[in-house]
């Protein structure tokens, strides 16, 4: 059984603090590895499949970006879906504001965005009003982000379009479900979920004003000026994600009474009741840390160490591990069954996703001819691993869905 989801452990502030790095999720993810190469667990490894894997991601890579000028895995490529330029449009409308208020305008558009990313479902999709066109999916949720964020869903001055704690705090599903499209024709998965994660948001920002300031998310950028000046690293960004936007998490497990956000309980590593057995992957938070990176760069904002954050554990990239054989499950009955993130089984996959997604960026990387500093993990997924996952999904099931079914939130994936 899955560790109750609402436990409030008891540890160190060096244990908190440690729960919210790169070094905390490979080492645990590791240990998860470990015990499935030893023939325990959900999952049969078969590590053969590597340079197979290693080579249809390169391809796809080769096909997506041609001249392999490829960005980070990040939010901001999904706003220019369906063939319009919306960055430009919103780059446009910040013509005339100095380097870091276009920083913060970014940054209010792209953290509620990211937030509304878990995933839409299989029949749920978004009519584009810049195009007319149909986008679904992840795309279709950043596209519909954007235009409630441009129309000022989460906040204005009356001329430009904001976040602010208020708005989100008076939104209602109502609201959210007029934005996305939302009808009897056209369900999103975990839309309740969704505008709960927005409110605390809202609240979150309201509470932390050493961080939000009048309650913006953009001023996050402030907060990390005043911490680093002008040069940090990726972590210190990921650090500050988790540290304002930990509260925001529904029903997750806590230590010493602080929401400690995508971390698992998994028995085999250890007592339910000890953090020991906790298993962090901050899949929000890391693909938040990566959209971040760029309008805090333009901000004149130095960020190094990208390579140092991991990939993301989501059913996309996990897809590609059970599409490409990389893993099987070893009760294949457990595919038609649905799994809570919460689960022996999920926390296993993602695990394993992690530690795979490294093995496959080191090849990926060497096939192209490229160092660790030139094409970082968070290019490798973009190129990438995301996208082999989703070509692989289309080809094995109609719907283009998981090989797992997943019973989401829309808070997880």
């Amino acid at each position: 059984m899955a560790e109750p989801a609402t436990a409030n452990l008891k540890g160190s502030a060096r244990e908190l603090a440690w729960l919210r790095t790169p070094g905390a999720i490979r080492e645990r993810t590791q240990r998860l590895m470990d015990r499935a190469r030893g023939g325990e667990g959900h999952f049969a490894v078969d590590e053969t499949r590597l340079d197979e894997v290693a080579e249809f991601v390169t391809r796809v890579t080769r096909e997506n970006y041609p001249n392999l000028a490829i960005p980070f895995h990040s939010r901001w490529g999904h706003f220019n879906a369906g063939g319009h330029d919306r960055l430009a449009d919103l780059n446009t409308s910040l013509d005339g504001q100095e380097p870091q208020e276009r920083a913060r305008v970014k940054l209010d558009l792209v953290i509620v965005s990211v937030l509304l990313d878990a995933g839409a479902g299989p029949n749920w999709s978004y009519r584009d009003p810049d195009t007319g066109g149909t986008i679904a999916r992840s795309e279709g949720l950043a596209v519909a982000s954007y235009h409630m964020f441009r129309d000022g869903a989460f906040g204005t001055d009356g001329e430009r379009s904001f976040t602010k704690a208020d708005v989100l705090l008076d939104l209602d599903q109502a609201q959210l479900e007029a934005g996305f499209q939302v009808g009897p024709d056209n369900p999103l998965a975990g839309c309740a979920g969704r505008l709960a994660l927005l409110r605390e948001l809202g609240a979150a920002m309201a509470a932390q004003p050493e961080l939000f300031g009048n309650g913006r998310p953009g001023n996050l950028l402030d907060a990390l000026i005043r911490r680093h000046g002008d040069s940090c690293s990726a972590e210190d960004v990921l650090a500050i994600v988790l540290e304002g936007l930990g509260p925001i998490w529904p029903g997750r497990i806590s230590l010493n009474g602080i929401n400690l956000g995508d971390v698992w309980h998994h028995p085999a590593l250890g007592d339910a009741q000890s953090a020991t057995g906790l298993v962090p992957f901050h899949k929000l938070s890391q693909w938040l840390t990566y959209s971040m990176i760029e309008p805090i760069r333009e901000a004149g904002i130095q960020v190094d160490g990208v390579e140092r954050l991991t990939g993301l554990a989501e059913y996309r990239n996990g897809g590609l591990m059970l599409d490409g054989g990389l893993l099987a499950l070893r009760d294949p009955e457990l595919a038609n069954l649905s799994h809570p993130p919460s689960s022996e089984l999920i926390v296993e996959w993602r695990a394993l996703t992690v530690v795979l997604l490294d093995a496959i960026a080191v090849r990926v990387r060497e096939n192209l001819g490229f160092d660790e500093e030139t094409f970082p993990l968070a290019k490798a997924l973009e190129g990438g691993t995301w996208w082999a996952g989703r070509r692989l999904a289309a080809q094995r099931r109609a719907d283009g869905g998981p090989p797992l079914r997943l019973a989401s939130d829309g808070t997880v994936f």
